[in-house]
């Protein structure tokens, strides 16, 4: 028996989507889960398109570049989507590191993609102790190793300087459930540093005002789509736009009842925006 919030939430008129002309999309859990794309993505994007309006992924998963997120969704089939289409946690982390800290040494830890994608934007970075360095930044390391783990932790614990992740997710969903996202290994690194990074990505709002500013769409317009709570729904809320929760992925039904941060609305799965 579906009890009456769960009515209410699900009930929700949501014919306004329509009208909305910038689509803000996470990717892990809202249009695909590991190499499965959703049904009903395809036709949304296609749809957004035709109708004079503009899809964006936004997601806090630094373990890739924009170029390989661009592969990624053409092998799922989405072949024509292109680097324009996104904005990143690296890209936003990029652009803060550059204007704090300029051609100065930075410590990071992350995917080999990651890594790359810091260093194509000239930004002068190293992977190992270095007395030299005047930040860390460290990303969703899915090739994270026990040396990385302990070179990580040798720098915050022997210099004092700017600590920075590109995102606070404690998890990301794959096919069998979920893996430790940036923000579980972060814990792990406080734990055994002391220290805590200054998020850089999602809950904060800077995402949509970038896309917004861009794409030249205003917050009635906008709509963030994503599958968390605590990231994906709240940037939107800290944006000030509509944001639409999918049960696809991170977030059940009894947590989005007990957050305090509210969807505008609620929907099993992105095929039902369609519907």
């Amino acid at each position: 028996m579906v009890n009456k919030m769960a009515k209410d939430i699900f009930n929700k008129d949501i014919s306004n989507l329509k009208q909305k002309k910038l689509l803000l999309l996470d990717m892990d859990g809202t249009i695909y889960l590991e190499n499965d794309l959703f049904e009903g993505v395809d036709k949304l994007l296609k749809q957004t398109d035709a109708s004079g309006g503009k899809y964006v992924f936004i997601t806090n998963n630094s373990s890739r570049s924009v170029k390989d997120y661009v592969l990624k969704l053409h092998k799922l089939g989405l072949d024509y989507v292109t680097e324009n289409d996104f904005l990143t946690s690296a890209q936003v982390s990029k652009v803060l590191l550059k204007e704090k800290f300029g051609t100065n040494l930075i410590y990071a830890q992350g995917t080999r993609s990651f890594i790359t994608e810091l260093k194509e934007s000239g930004l002068n970075i190293t992977e190992k102790f270095d007395e030299n360095a005047v930040a860390v930044i460290v990303g969703f390391d899915t090739e994270l190793t026990s040396e990385k783990l302990r070179n990580t932790c040798e720098i915050l614990t022997k210099k004092d300087i700017p600590y920075y992740a590109t995102n606070p997710d404690w998890v990301c969903p794959v096919d069998f459930g979920f893996i430790p996202d940036c923000g579980s290994m972060c814990f792990g690194i406080e734990k055994a540093t002391g220290k805590s990074p200054i998020y850089i990505g999602k809950p904060q709002p800077q995402m949509v005002y970038s896309a917004m500013q861009k794409f030249g769409f205003s917050k009635e317009q906008t709509v963030v789509i994503g599958d968390r709570i605590y990231t994906d729904i709240a940037s939107g809320v800290n944006a000030g736009v509509d944001t639409v929760l999918v049960l696809s992925g991170e977030t059940t039904l009894e947590q989005c009842k007990e957050s305090q941060i509210k969807p505008t609305y609620v929907l099993n799965h992105i095929k039902e925006i369609l519907e």
